[in-house]
């Protein structure tokens, strides 16, 4: 195919090369974005290495009913609305390693941010939350932490 081709067929059908020029600048932003942003993702097994190596500090910030259905063993349940810098749970652990995890990595991702803009050194987001953790065979504990 030439360029010439791709022209014509972009003359034809403005609409489908409108969206594909639209969805590619989206993708190529989503993937800059990613690289600068200020805390790094982990998958399920980076993040129980990372626990067991440099006892990271754990925060579910699902709601209570869904932590207690089932999360990651060790880590503790705060409510995303009164989660922040300041928090309790998070008094002296500046310089220790916190993975942030929520039920699918979505709710979790702008608080993690927070922390680091506050100083945080070692902030982490576990990518695609509790329901990565499920994927990877990894266990649950019920009840409450």
């Amino acid at each position: 195919m030439t360029f010439q081709e791709l022209l014509d067929f972009a003359g034809r059908h403005q609409m489908l090369a409108i969206g594909f020029v639209g969805l590619s600048l989206a993708l190529v932003y989503t993937e800059i974005a990613r690289l600068f942003r200020p805390y790094k993702a982990l998958t399920p097994p980076q993040l129980t290495a990372l626990v067991n190596r440099e006892d990271a500090l754990v925060v579910d910030l699902s709601a209570t009913g869904d932590f207690e259905k089932g999360h990651i063993a060790g880590s503790r349940n705060v409510q995303a609305s009164a989660f922040g810098p300041e928090h309790k749970l998070l008094a002296g652990a500046k310089e220790r390693p916190v993975v942030l995890v929520c039920r699918s990595g979505q709710a979790s991702a702008a608080p993690a941010g927070k922390l680091r803009k506050a100083g945080f050194q070692n902030v982490y987001w576990l990518d695609g939350g509790v329901a990565a953790w499920q994927q990877a065979g990894l266990p649950l504990v019920k009840g409450r932490a």
